[in-house]
């Protein structure tokens, strides 16, 4: 790959991004999660049995611990860890001397404190992908306080942006994968495009569009969808810049339309920013025309050779897509006809065959960049630069080859036979790190749900056990004349839980007896989880006597033959009782909280009166009417705009910049070659000839 300056740059930005919507988004949710009569009140995490602090660090990594020795409790440190998560990620997104690695291990450690104590409702794939992307990114921010020129091209970009292509290829390739292991009819009959755009937990408003979408092209989607998960990763590591190009580009699509048709918070988002990681400099920005001509000097043989292999690459995708999912256009009626044409079994041969040759081709890669970096540190002018470039190499490259050892324990679970053929040092070394979630297993919608008819848990509450309202939430579909929502980048985790809790019985979500035990209590913090305006809750003056939960089945509404539209965007059907009427004090409902270990009594409330508990309230109380989504996108927004307002006028003081240069560059270049065999000369903080060579082009 060509240099990586600006391509680690807009990665960097990117993930900054990620981690403000992260922060911003849990922090709003706090209280009503994890509060002292929270759902799931996170000090039941946080046990302190007299050990020491660093015993109970190693049992449970995270600051939390340190909660009580500033007069926090646990609830209120969460909240201090999530605000100052997002006064490092918006100062890392306005000023980019914050864009270092000590910044981004420090969001890390937040985002793993939290995690720790999140329960069930952080336990999604995106956090824990979220947590082992942000570990990368520590190892892929320059540490500017060791260099003299930060924003210089480092001799180990190539292999720390390695790591996140090998991260992304997990991600992607695994999600295609299980898929099809999981035997799920409609991924194997081609239609679970025509069930998934109303069974996702939270569709938008284009979802219902996506729905009316005749069914060939529905699965003449779902064949593009395995061609982008599971075909085009391969080419992640292949030496041709054309091919990372047209993966970067399909990888951007899938996830765009994603992002349309879903709201999936910043899981996306995030999976757009690791597609960076495809690119190169050349590919950002206008190249000049010397340079282009220094690439004319390949040769026709070496450029002939990477033709050959962009259309061999090319050719066999489509001819694989053709082969197997019978691909046969129809000119009669414009269509395009498919079905699977291979078995389980073949598919499963074919999985074993190749997955140790998927790690044998990124880790040749791996190999391969490492390689790159040790030249050119030894390319590097000057001693010290050239020992200071060398011992940075050995750092990364040791720290890259521990990182991807520890990715194939949980990659190689793709079959079973191949994960009892690893080292039992890599195992090893995986049980040593796993409690910080440096790698995880990835796979998304293994089984299509709600083939007949979307589950969805309809909450209702009454006075007299005779007439009962509806309890509507913000979110998740609920009144069927109800648009569906637009609020990616914001995850709302208990509309989320919701959605998860339909699939079952309600046992199987013992958060669920909570939720009802703090709505029948009238708790405030929780009725805001699901009506952020007190006014829209049913029962905001008193809390109802008696609740209940009715199970429903949901669809899109169609258009009929005519082409027109229902005045609703859902219909639906009772299906059963989810949860029995309770009331407080009612048996039932003690015997559940009971079950489930909720009833344990809280520890002591601190005093609030210091000063960063009152700070924390001041915080919470500006924020309280906010609607977590709006309150996220002004924030964005404002960014957006200070950002275009700063490569505004800093663009237009460069340029004058770079006019006076060049009226004074004659005097300036005699001193210039003076000291070019110097310190001066090599220190440009690069600790690589990339950076020397582009010095090279300016002087010229």
């Amino acid at each position: 790959m060509g240099e990586l300056r600006l391509v680690r740059g807009a990665f960097l930005w990117g993930m900054s991004g990620i981690y403000l919507c992260a922060f911003l988004s849990l922090y709003t949710q706090i209280p009503g999660l994890y509060g002292r009569e929270g759902v799931l009140p996170a000090w039941r995490m946080l046990r302190f049995t007299g050990k020491g602090f660093w015993e109970q660090l190693k049992d449970s990594p995270t600051l939390l611990w340190l909660g009580p020795s500033v007069g926090l409790d646990t609830e209120q440190g969460m909240e201090l860890i999530c605000l100052l998560g997002v006064l490092l990620s918006v100062g890392a997104l306005l000023f980019s001397f914050l864009r270092d690695s000590l910044v981004f291990l420090l969001l890390w450690i937040f985002y793993l404190s939290v995690y720790q104590v999140g329960q069930v409702f952080l336990y999604f794939q995106w956090d824990s992908l979220l947590l082992e992307a942000g570990f990368l990114t520590i190892l892929v921010a320059p540490l500017r306080a060791l260099r003299s020129k930060t924003n210089a091209w480092s001799t180990h970009d190539g292999i720390t942006f390695l790591l996140i292509r090998w991260l992304l290829f997990r991600l992607m390739f695994a999600s295609g994968i299980v898929k099809l292991t999981s035997r799920c009819p409609t991924w194997w009959g081609l239609t679970a495009l025509t069930y998934h755009y109303e069974t996702q937990c939270i569709p938008t408003p284009a979802a219902w569009f996506a729905h009316q979408l005749p069914v060939w092209l529905q699965k003449v989607s779902v064949v593009a969808t395995y061609v982008i998960e599971i075909g085009v990763p391969w080419l992640f590591f292949l030496p041709s810049r054309r091919l990372r190009l047209f993966s970067f580009y399909s990888q951007a699509l899938l996830q765009v339309l994603i992002i349309i048709t879903g709201n999936y918070n910043f899981f996306n988002l995030l999976t757009l920013v690791l597609c960076i990681s495809l690119l190169d400099d050349q590919h950002l920005k206008a190249e000049p025309k010397g340079k282009k001509a220094q690439q004319k000097g390949w040769g026709f043989s070496v450029q002939s050779l990477v033709v050959l292999l962009d259309l061999l690459a090319f050719g066999l995708l489509a001819y694989w897509s053709v082969k197997y999912f019978d691909l046969q256009i129809n000119l009669e009626n414009y269509t395009v006809e498919s079905k699977t044409a291979f078995t389980h079994h073949d598919f499963l041969q074919w999985l074993r065959t190749l997955t140790f040759p998927s790690m044998y081709l990124a880790g040749a890669s791996l190999g391969w960049e490492i390689l790159r970096g040790m030249y050119r540190s030894a390319s590097t002018r000057g001693i010290f630069w050239k020992f200071w470039a060398t011992m940075q190499w050995i750092l990364f490259s040791f720290a890259a080859v521990g990182m991807f050892a520890v990715s194939l324990v949980f990659y190689m679970f793709l079959t079973y036979e191949s994960n009892g053929q690893l080292s039992p040092t890599i195992h090893q070394l995986f049980n040593k790190v796993d409690r910080f979630q440096l790698a995880n297993s990835y796979g998304l919608f293994r089984r299509m749900t709600g083939v007949g008819g979307r589950p969805e848990v309809v909450v209702e509450g009454s006075y007299d056990k005779e007439t009962w309202t509806e309890i509507e939430f913000m979110y998740k579909p609920g009144n069927v004349s109800a648009a569906p929502p637009v609020i990616t980048p914001h995850q709302p985790r208990l509309d989320w839980q919701m959605w998860f809790a339909a699939l079952g019985h309600h046992t199987q979500s013992p958060w669920f007896t909570s939720f009802v035990h703090q709505l029948l209590q009238g708790n405030q913090d929780v009725v805001r989880l699901v009506q952020n305006d007190e006014s829209l809750y049913p029962f905001h003056a008193r809390p109802p006597h008696y609740i209940r939960a009715q199970l429903f089945k949901y669809w899109f509404t169609e258009t009929d033959q005519t082409g027109k539209t229902s005045s609703h965007w859902w219909r639906r059907r009772h299906a059963e009782e989810f949860f029995p009427t309770v009331y407080i004090g009612d048996p039932t409902l003690e015997s559940l909280l009971t079950q489930h270990g909720l009833k344990d009594k809280p520890p002591p409330r601190r005093s609030s009166d210091a000063p960063l508990p009152s700070t924390l309230k001041l915080v919470r109380d500006f924020v309280r009417p906010y609607p977590a989504h709006l309150l996220l996108y002004s924030l964005l927004i404002t960014i957006i705009v200070i950002n275009s307002l700063q490569a505004l006028f800093g663009g237009g003081s460069k340029a004058g910049a770079s006019k006076q240069k060049s009226h004074s560059k004659p005097q300036s270049e005699k001193k210039k070659q003076k000291g070019s065999s110097g310190h001066d000369s090599s220190a440009s903080g690069s600790v690589g000839d990339a950076g020397h060579n582009i010095k090279r082009r300016e002087k010229s």
